[in-house]
């Protein structure tokens, strides 16, 4: 069965919601795993945004952010038996869909840049306007903190986007992840110490700021322990 087509990006964006109804969450599951493609328009709707919203923030890239997005749904309904019957939210499921999207289209990329290294050289000038037109703002904003997180290792920078950013929980990171819960703990543990440590090296031991690498998240429901 090909999965529902979601209308289009952009468009949705307006309409998304992005908070949760835990009380019909189980019987979302069920549907969901059973193919209703009822099910699969809500959690879209329910949970589209939080999903840009994660990629973005790791990503740093709008057009990447919503292809990501848009080939998460895709899997999400392709995995969709593998989905747990029990639980609450399917939003930590669906982070998980787009972490693994991610590695994967980034891992694709390299591979393109590095076939396209051994091709002949070609007397072409890239014209970029229009790609910087509108997000110039953004993309200075989101500079310091993306080139701190760059530095991590990226299994930090993935735990520290769902626990900080996300506003997971270790259980639900871990779920999303598919990693026991003292991992999530150790990796974020991990990655909160060299972010200071960065902080250190930048502006000297004594002289640096608290580290909040990150925006507080737009989900307060939950928050990371």
């Amino acid at each position: 069965m090909d999965a529902p087509r979601p209308c289009d990006l952009n468009h949705r964006q307006r309409g998304w919601a992005g908070g949760q109804i835990p009380h019909v969450e189980q019987s979302l599951r069920a549907r969901l795993r059973a193919g209703d493609p009822g099910a699969y328009e809500e959690i879209f709707d329910e949970h589209a945004r939080a999903v840009y919203r994660h990629v973005m923030r790791v990503s740093g890239d709008w057009a990447e952010a919503e292809d990501v997005v848009s080939l998460t749904y895709l899997e999400a309904w392709r995995l969709r038996e593998r989905l747990r019957p029990d639980g609450d939210s399917p939003l930590p499921w669906l982070l998980g869909i787009a972490t693994n999207v991610l590695r994967n289209t980034r891992r694709a990329a390299r591979r393109h840049e590095q076939a396209l290294t051994r091709l002949p050289p070609r007397d072409v000038t890239p014209d970029f306007a229009d790609d910087l037109v509108g997000r110039m703002a953004d993309t200075q904003a989101l500079a310091a903190t993306r080139a701190a997180l760059e530095r991590l290792r990226p299994a930090e920078r993935e735990v520290l986007a769902l626990c900080v950013w996300a506003g997971l929980d270790h259980a639900a990171a871990a779920e999303a992840l598919r990693v026991p819960v003292g991992t999530v703990r150790s990796r974020l543990s991990r990655a909160r110490r060299r972010l200071l440590k960065l902080r250190q090296d930048e502006y000297g031991p004594g002289h640096a700021p608290a580290p909040r690498p990150v925006v507080p998240s737009a989900n307060p429901g939950k928050k990371a322990q």
